[in-house]
């Protein structure tokens, strides 16, 4: 099975297991991801050997990369849903050959996307592990040293160590396609390093001043990543612009379709192949369809019913949800609210 999809399936299957077994210890067990990846050779092997702890943080990168997915896609005909395995076959086509479904990978615009955060995840995931001291391979990231060049500043402070995120990600994310020379692994191997470069070529510089009665005497500084929900809206914007391409000659290289293109860059995503529309349920292309999905009736845009619903129309209901209301803030240092019924108008696709 692909590494990413086993990643992600799994993250998925133990947040699903988290909310029914409510007040139960969840344990999650390095060697249920490595049983999932078939093949296992090289640094995944060793990593899933010597470093269990790093495999937790791979499943908790992917878990957050799911839920950036869901957040930006939220609004789309395709939104990310993990249900019913049709996220599986975003990533895998189904073509009725048994278990080898996984082999006919749809090279489309959302598998560009989800690669690409799940590998941002997976970075982000290891290096704040790092930060917080949970990993014994690694820490604060103490090489920025000096002041600034004003002299108004200077660098202390536990930086991030994007570093080793991002080689670990880079070692486990892409070990079992490193070595092949296919377009589709020329595809997933530049989607996973855009994933990885959303993050770190976008570390912010976090300051603290120090000094008596809050003054700014001395002020330091460190490196620390970008918060995630950055990190999903550049994807999101990379995946808008996505590049469609086709492989060299020669196998080796990713070149644009259309002569006037430019050559994507290591920031861009790619593909080959066009989505399909994801208006009606189909378990062989991964759409759910959108039959069922609430729309906003007075929108325009791509939540708006006329296109989230494919022009089949929508349907109008009234729903009584219970809402906090009349809260009041109460010494020291409790809200209190009370529960009050209120009817609201829904809006859903035919």
């Amino acid at each position: 099975m692909d590494i990413v999809l086993a990643v992600i399936l799994l993250a998925e299957t133990l947040n699903q297991i988290s909310h029914r077994a409510v007040g139960s210890p969840l344990v999650m067990d390095h060697r249920s991801i490595c049983r999932k990846t078939r093949r296992l050779i090289g640094k995944q092997a060793e990593i899933c050997r010597k470093e269990p702890e790093i495999v937790h943080e791979v499943i908790k990168g992917a878990k957050l990369g799911t839920g950036e997915c869901q957040f930006q896609f939220k609004e789309r005909r395709w939104n990310c849903s993990t249900a019913d395995k049709f996220f599986g076959r975003i990533l895998n086509q189904d073509r009725g050959r048994g278990n080898d479904w996984w082999r006919n990978l749809q090279d489309i615009r959302e598998t560009a996307f989800v690669y690409a955060v799940t590998s941002a995840g997976v970075t982000f995931a290891v290096t704040q592990s790092c930060s917080m001291g949970e990993l014994l391979q690694c820490g604060c990231d103490y090489q920025m040293k000096g002041e600034s060049p004003d002299g108004s500043w200077e660098w202390g402070g536990c930086g991030d160590d994007i570093d080793f995120g991002y080689t670990k990600s880079r070692e486990f994310m892409d070990a079992q396609t490193r070595h092949r020379s296919d377009i589709r692994t020329l595809l997933t191997l530049h989607n996973n390093e855009a994933g990885r470069l959303a993050v770190k070529n976008f570390m912010r510089t976090e300051c603290k001043c120090h000094g008596l009665s809050g003054s700014c005497a001395v002020k330091t500084c460190w490196k620390k990543m970008p918060i995630f929900r950055e990190v999903g809206v550049r994807l999101k914007e990379r995946f808008n612009g996505a590049f469609q391409v086709m492989g060299s000659n020669n196998g080796k290289y990713l070149i644009p379709v259309g002569d006037t293109i430019k050559a994507p860059t290591a920031e861009d995503l790619v593909y080959t192949n066009e989505s399909p529309n994801f208006c009606k349920r189909n378990r062989k292309t991964g759409s759910q369809g959108t039959k069922g999905r609430a729309c906003n009736a007075t929108s325009m845009g791509i939540g708006g019913c006329d296109l989230l619903c494919c022009g089949r129309g929508y349907k109008e209901r009234q729903v009584v949800v219970e809402e906090n209301c009349k809260c009041r803030f109460h010494w020291c240092c409790v809200v209190k609210c009370s529960k009050c019924t209120a009817v609201k108008t829904v809006h859903e696709c035919l």
